[in-house]
């Protein structure tokens, strides 16, 4: 969230359109209206966040099985670049593989959620996350650039 209260951007990695549409629903459920962009791949992604360095999204939401670049490598360029480093990125996924959570974490992903199968519990674990991302953490991605 940014210092008057508003949210900017959040940038989603998603190739599924239901988990998509879920996290949409999520956003639109609570009210809190930023602009969503959505990328299907993670080259996409990166490209995306490098035109934005200027104004940081608020927040990123990685796929892990995305199609070519996958969310893995997208998160370990991301917190590699000193300009995107500081974005909360947030993993949802469907693995539950024990190497997947060591691996984002390493290379410094800020959550990492795993998506219910069933929607209704889907959408009220987006619904949670992207409320304590969005409106209860500062982060220094909101802090505003020194000048």
């Amino acid at each position: 969230m940014r210092p008057n209260g508003q949210i900017e951007c959040v940038v989603i990695l998603e190739d599924s359109d239901d988990d998509f549409d879920t996290v949409c629903e999520a956003i639109l459920r609570m009210g809190i209206g930023p602009e969503v962009c959505r990328v299907t791949d993670g080259d996409a992604c990166l490209t995306l966040l490098s035109q934005r360095t200027a104004q940081l999204p608020s927040l990123v939401i990685l796929d892990l099985n995305a199609q070519g670049t996958d969310g893995r490598e997208t998160l370990r360029r991301i917190k590699l670049d000193p300009a995107l480093q500081r974005v909360p990125v947030v993993i949802l996924t469907t693995s539950t593989n024990p190497r997947d959570l060591e691996l984002c974490y390493l290379y410094g992903a800020n959550a990492y959620h795993t998506k219910p199968v069933k929607y209704p519990d889907h959408l009220l674990a987006v619904e949670a996350m992207l409320r304590y991302w969005l409106g209860s953490v500062t982060s220094a991605s909101s802090a505003v650039p020194a000048s």
